[in-house]
């Protein structure tokens, strides 16, 4: 097994990690200055195209989380959704749609949250969780950990019996300390670490 994986639960300082997937890393596209000077963008479009690393990732995902009783998984907009509703049907839960406004049909519970730039705000809908839950939080990257944070205290609202968080990524090689935003009791997993 070559996940990455880093439970979180007396600090959010970096432990030491176990070696990558090659073929993850392999097919990781990184395109130099985007979307702005500076920033080395990490694409997981190429491992989505990728029948061996789709199902690599699922592979790996089901073993860290088989054990763990998870009813729920949100996955965050866009890219999140795509591991979010593989895993789902590999571990028999639902799959919970996390957007930006107006983008849900029926009633919502909203999180607005701090960007570089300015403000942004996301939802679920206020029926798709609830106490008996157990819920995992997924989405692609973990750069400055802004948007997972708010969704995290968005699912917090439904009081879930416990919350897990996994990245396919998570950057660290550009100074990005996104996991130091969570709380210290907050388990953390991800597949690549750059």
């Amino acid at each position: 097994m070559f996940h990455v994986k880093q439970k979180s639960v007396k600090s959010n300082n970096i432990n030491k990690m176990e070696k990558n997937n090659q073929l993850l890393m392999d097919n990781l596209r990184c395109i130099p200055d985007f979307p702005q000077k500076g920033i080395n963008f990490r694409d997981v479009t190429t491992l989505f195209k990728s029948a061996e690393c789709l199902q690599e990732m699922l592979n790996e995902l089901y073993e860290i989380y088989k054990d763990k009783g998870i009813t729920k998984i949100v996955g965050i907009e866009s890219r999140g959704f795509v591991m979010a509703s593989a895993l789902a049907v590999k571990l028999g839960a639902g799959v919970v749609l996390c957007r930006k406004p107006g983008k849900l049909p029926a009633a919502t519970v909203q999180e607005s949250y701090t960007k570089e730039y300015g403000t942004d705000t996301i939802e679920i809908h206020k029926d798709a969780i609830d106490e008996n839950d157990v819920v995992l939080l997924h989405d692609d990257l973990l750069a400055t950990g802004g948007t997972m944070k708010a969704a995290y205290n968005l699912v917090k609202k439904f009081n879930p019996k416990n919350i897990y968080v996994n990245f396919i990524i998570e950057i660290r090689d550009e100074g990005l300390h996104g996991r130091d935003i969570f709380d210290k009791e907050t388990e953390i997993t991800t597949l690549i670490d750059v």
